[in-house]
């Protein structure tokens, strides 16, 4: 028996309308990040806000019930995407020292690669270190591992991520007002590196390793 069509209000026309409406938060999202990687404000208007998103004014408070909430949410996604290319490109690594420092360098490389995720990082990614989403998670995530394996001396790790996230954006905000060149991530992994417990020697070695390439 031929397969009968699905009614109007059947699985296919919901699975059209979630797509539909996953497509506009992301529109907004994305439009949001736009305004913050060229301002670092959130005082757009949402109508100037669905204007770059190109989705009608209402649809606005579909999704988001006020422009802080949209803006968080640009963060977040711009860290996610963030923390989901350091995750691919570490993946072979099984050093968690290693995996750091190639993440503190990397991090420079971003402004050229993807300048809208740098100045995110820059302008708004301080009080997303220890959110529950984006690159905080996967450092504590590898500062633990690095702590249970004996390679890191270190009490709290929270404390340990506050300073590790600190230092990066203190660094990608360097990059920004100055030609900081790749000496300076290797210079600041070492640095990481020795303060987690590394001997410096080793810290040294480690962070002027040759770089995986950033997709």
């Amino acid at each position: 028996m031929p397969n009968q069509p699905a009614a109007p209000d059947g699985p296919a026309t919901a699975n059209r309308f979630e797509r539909r409406r996953a497509r506009t938060r992301q529109a907004l999202i994305a439009a949001a990040r736009r305004i913050l990687a060229e301002t670092g404000e959130s005082s757009a208007s949402i109508q100037e806000i669905a204007e770059r998103a190109d989705v009608g004014f209402g649809s606005f408070y579909n999704h988001f019930a006020t422009k802080n909430e949209l803006f968080d949410a640009a963060v977040g996604d711009a860290l996610e995407e963030y923390g989901q290319l350091l995750d691919g490109v570490t993946a072979d690594i099984d050093d968690p020292a290693a995996v750091i420092a190639v993440s503190i360098r990397l991090t420079l490389e971003l402004a050229a690669s993807h300048p809208e995720i740098t100045q995110i990082i820059r302008l708004r990614g301080l009080p997303h270190i220890n959110a529950a989403t984006g690159l905080g998670p996967r450092a504590l995530r590898d500062l633990e591992v690095g702590k249970a394996s004996g390679r890191f001396s270190f009490t709290d790790p929270q404390v340990a991520l506050s300073a590790v996230g600190g230092a990066l954006i203190g660094l990608v905000q360097l990059a920004s007002v100055r030609d900081a060149g790749a000496e300076a991530g290797v210079n600041m992994a070492e640095m990481i590196l020795r303060m987690l417990g590394v001997p410096e020697a080793e810290a040294r070695e480690i962070a002027a390793r040759p770089l995986p390439e950033l997709p």
